[in-house]
């Protein structure tokens, strides 16, 4: 006997339309295409300036003010430079410049790793109090701190010299913070233990582990102290009384008149100042990007 079997025919499904393709519009992310011209423009936006420095420093005054103004290298540079010396000492100044921010870098690096080792691993009474009033001297305006700043030096008889700018900003809350914030999440509190009990000192281990362990972080700060340092106007001109202990930024302001500048100088002393910074920056962005990166990703 056989028996059939019948299967219940199955529903068709309409075919579904495909969504329509549209454009970036709120929310989706930009082509490639568009991407990229927007980075272009950025970087044009940003280079253009650096451009007609190097260009205004090599005209003189009135073919800089002309319209258009030059676009080409000219040939005015070694006029531009017997008016810069003859206006102030500015190989002078540059050294002075110099000195100041290899000094502030060196002693920031060192204090400033050092504090942040002992934030980081230590455990001692009032640690974090003291810690949150390290942090909250960053919310103080630095206008609030000229007076107060002009008379300590004045009593200490550290008005022009250079060691009223290096040794009161050698262990800085932005350092500090910094290096306690980095220690504490990339080092292991174990490795520390491990050497205490292989009887390293205490300088030793900060010296063999912490200092080899946070390239990134001192690299960041050094470069960030080096800049800081070298672009400091406020404070050279608090202190300094002689042309001579004049820095490059402060010099520069002394070419600016109120009615006859030479702007050809000008342009060419602010050159001789920025290639400096340029050059620091090309060999240590990327340690730069990698010390302020640090920690923002999970490896």
């Amino acid at each position: 006997m056989t028996v059939h079997t019948s299967v219940p025919p199955q529903p068709s499904v309409p075919p579904q339309p495909r969504p329509a393709r549209r454009g970036p519009g709120i929310g989706q992310p930009l082509s490639r295409g568009a991407a990229v011209l927007l980075l272009v423009l950025g970087a044009l936006l940003t280079v253009l300036p650096f451009y007609f420095m190097f260009v205004f420093a090599t005209h003189s005054r009135g073919e800089i003010f002309n319209l258009p103004p030059p676009t080409w290298f000219g040939d005015h540079t070694a006029l531009n430079y017997d008016s810069l010396l003859g206006r102030t000492p500015f190989w002078r100044n540059l050294w002075n410049s110099l000195y100041l921010a290899v000094l502030s870098t060196v002693t920031t690096l060192f204090f400033c790793s050092l504090a942040g080792y002992a934030f980081a691993m230590y455990s001692f009474k009032y640690r974090e109090a003291l810690f949150g009033v390290v942090v909250a001297t960053l919310l103080i305006p630095q206008a609030l701190n000229i007076v107060p700043f002009a008379l300590i030096m004045q009593a200490f008889g550290w008005i022009d010299s250079p060691r009223a700018l290096w040794v009161p900003s050698m262990a800085g809350a932005f350092g500090i913070f910094l290096m306690r914030q980095y220690i504490g999440s990339a080092i292991p509190r174990e490795l520390v233990e491990a050497a205490r009990i292989d009887g390293c000192t205490e300088f030793s281990i900060y010296r063999r582990i912490i200092v080899p362990l946070c390239g990134p972080a001192l690299a960041t700060l050094g470069l960030v102290t080096f800049i800081a340092s070298w672009n400091n106007f406020l404070g050279p001109l608090i202190i300094f009384r002689s042309a001579e202990t004049f820095t490059a930024p402060l010099a520069l302001r002394t070419l600016q008149g109120l009615v006859n500048t030479d702007w050809g100088a000008l342009m060419l002393g602010v050159v001789l100042t920025v290639v400096p910074l340029l050059v620091v920056f090309v060999f240590a962005s990327r340690q730069l990007i990698a010390g302020l990166t640090a920690g923002a990703t999970k490896g």
